[in-house]
């Protein structure tokens, strides 16, 4: 392979986190940047509500832990152990039967000695909903712990509210939260790029950071022109389905990884994006 295939392309960087690393593979094949993150991740170390939903699942363990994501499962963890709580949760974990949304989550609960007992292979919300209540939740205690702020563009399933309706006992434990940025120009000006075609991709990490792009682009009356330049000259590249969703909800197409990670998404924008010049 050589170090020239994304010459001449320009890439647009929305993730915050492990941002530097993605840009460095892209930049070694060629490719110019613009980094504009699209969300912060607000961490809620300090917040008296996830301390005081962990102080109850301490004392009265759930039956069924559902762990939504990686980041928010150790994030749980980092603020427990600054509480200095996190080997009381981790005891009280243990005895919960748990299921994982997908491969990173799994990997998170397998990285702290605990064990899953079953997870989806993609990271789909509705696939865990399903199969819980094709099991059985009624009467079950259960603890879920939150992907993200559910927005107008996301069209997940909130399991907290989805198994509750399956007649479950549910907390919802909302570890982190994805915010938009407070200075809004960076996005506003991304989004004059990718309307105008000054770039030729726009790299998503996550399905928050969609929606906070869309909704940058409600606010100025710029999603019908937004839309227009994913269906045309601006590829919207997408580390998997989930992170998809918000556009995939509006009728574009995304091109994805067959591995919804990091690196597998740069390798696969060295290897695919040069064939739409």
């Amino acid at each position: 392979m050589s170090n020239d295939e994304l010459s001449g392309l320009t890439i647009a960087v929305t993730a915050e986190r492990r941002a530097a690393e993605f840009i460095t593979l892209l930049e070694r094949h060629g490719a110019a940047i613009v980094h504009t993150p699209a969300i912060h991740v607000l961490p809620l170390v300090d917040d008296s509500d996830l301390r005081s939903r962990t102080a109850d699942i301490i004392a009265s363990p759930p039956d069924l832990l559902v762990v939504s994501t990686a980041v928010g499962f150790r994030g749980w963890l980092d603020a427990a152990r600054a509480w200095d709580e996190e080997d009381a949760l981790l005891a009280a974990l243990r005895s919960a039967r748990i299921i994982t949304r997908g491969p990173k989550a799994k990997g998170a609960v397998r990285g702290v000695g605990l064990r899953e007992e079953w997870s989806p292979e993609t990271e789909s919300s509705e696939e865990v909903h399903e199969h819980l209540v094709a099991e059985g939740v009624r009467g079950l205690r259960v603890a879920v712990q939150l992907h993200g702020t559910i927005t107008e563009w996301e069209p997940m399933t909130d399991l907290s509210v989805s198994l509750a309706g399956a007649g479950a006992e549910t907390t919802a434990v909302s570890v982190y939260r994805w915010i938009r940025p407070e200075n809004q120009q960076p996005l506003l000006t991304l989004l004059d790029q990718i309307i105008r075609a000054e770039v030729d991709a726009v790299t998503f990490t996550s399905a928050p950071a969609v929606s906070s792009l869309l909704s940058t682009a409600k606010d100025t009356d710029r999603v019908e022109a937004l839309l227009h330049a994913f269906h045309g000259p601006v590829a919207p590249v997408c580390v998997g389905s989930v992170t998809a969703s918000p556009l995939t909800a509006l009728g574009v197409d995304t091109m994805q990884p067959a591995r919804p990670r990091l690196g597998s998404m740069a390798k696969y924008i060295i290897e695919e994006l040069p064939n739409r010049r």
